[in-house]
């Protein structure tokens, strides 16, 4: 079975990505583009980004999560710390972090160190959350094999009489990590392949280097 995608061709010509008009700070740049995708409507889930480990088998690993928040110091998301990207990240905290948003005709990729947050914090967002979703929290021993679909169902049904009327308090290895940036490149797809990438690289003074990379 083969399919020759060659003709799959497209002219990128919505944007420019110029160093005369956009910030000294990456993150201020990140938080024009995610805003300006939010508002386009055009993307389901701007904030679903792919998170790059380096598994214990040497092998790397790419998996969609969900980004909850972004601040001046990094991106956080929540997972089981026993998950396979947990145990990636407790033996090796360095990280690829990527968004594409193709109706904007932009990707950015970021380069850091994973870092477990505040026990609190996590434990803010955790009740913050659906009760189904606590309850998955509880069920599903991420990454593990499983006998069945059935199984997971069932184990979800007596959680739900168990914890009846009860508070579903967070289990102490479901939390959140924050990736803290080293380098972050925007990329902006521009005409007949010459796109813009501009890279920041953090310096030793917790200033940004800002340099054109070519296409």
């Amino acid at each position: 079975m083969q399919k020759d995608l060659g003709d799959y061709r497209k002219s990128y010509e919505k944007s420019a990505l110029l160093e005369g008009s956009i910030s000294d700070n990456p993150m201020e740049l990140f938080q024009k583009w995610f805003y300006e995708t939010e508002a386009s409507d055009g993307v389901d889930e701007p904030n679903a980004m792919t998170v790059s480990t380096i598994g214990l088998d040497g092998y790397p690993k790419s998996r969609v999560v969900l980004l909850k928040k972004f601040t001046h110091e990094g991106f956080i998301f929540y997972t089981n710390y026993h998950s396979e990207k947990g145990r990636a990240i407790a033996a090796n905290p360095n990280v690829c972090v990527s968004f594409f948003w193709p109706n904007m005709e932009r990707q950015i990729i970021i380069k850091g160190k994973a870092e477990k947050i505040a026990e609190n914090l996590s434990d803010g967002y955790f009740e913050s959350r659906p009760e189904g979703s606590k309850l998955g929290a509880l069920v599903s021993e991420q990454s593990s094999v499983i006998p069945s679909r059935e199984a997971l169902e069932n184990t979800l049904k007596n959680l739900e009489n168990e914890y009846e009327n009860k508070e579903i308090l967070r289990p102490d290895y479901w939390g959140g990590y924050i990736v803290k940036p080293q380098s972050i490149e925007f990329w902006q797809g521009r005409p007949n392949r010459l796109h813009d990438r501009i890279r920041y690289s953090l310096v030793d003074n917790l200033d940004w280097k800002m340099e054109r990379l070519a296409p």
